[in-house]
């Protein structure tokens, strides 16, 4: 049984770190870091499109990342919990000292670039 509800556990946090493990997602809440904004500010701080970051808002509400708040006209997002920044300033810190490995790692493939015009 205890090996039961750790794989319950384990895939509970499979599911948590989904969340952080798309660069779209992890702009959104590093913007958020900052405070509340409404989708169109996200869009202009992050540089998606629209309907990227409205479909990864709805993913980050839905897994209880972010809060949404009618304000008016306009619906505000935030940090669903104070800890979710928290994790991403963590996150940057480790990174800081494990840099090297994390980029020479080669089971993790990193977004391509776009090529430079030549």
């Amino acid at each position: 049984m205890l090996l039961t509800t750790n794989k319950k556990e384990l895939a509970m946090k499979g599911k948590l770190f989904r969340g952080f493990g798309d660069p779209s997602r992890l702009s959104i809440l590093d913007v958020l870091r900052d405070g509340p904004l409404t989708v169109g500010e996200i869009v202009a701080a992050t540089g998606l499109s629209q309907p990227n970051a409205s479909n990864h808002l709805g993913c980050l509400r839905d897994c209880g990342l972010v809060v949404a708040e009618p304000n008016g006209r306009y619906v505000t997002y935030r940090l669903s919990d104070d800890r979710v920044g928290d994790m991403l300033a963590l996150a940057e810190s480790l990174l800081a000292d494990v840099a090297r490995g994390v980029y020479e790692c080669t089971r993790y493939h990193l977004p391509r670039q776009p090529e430079i015009d030549r």
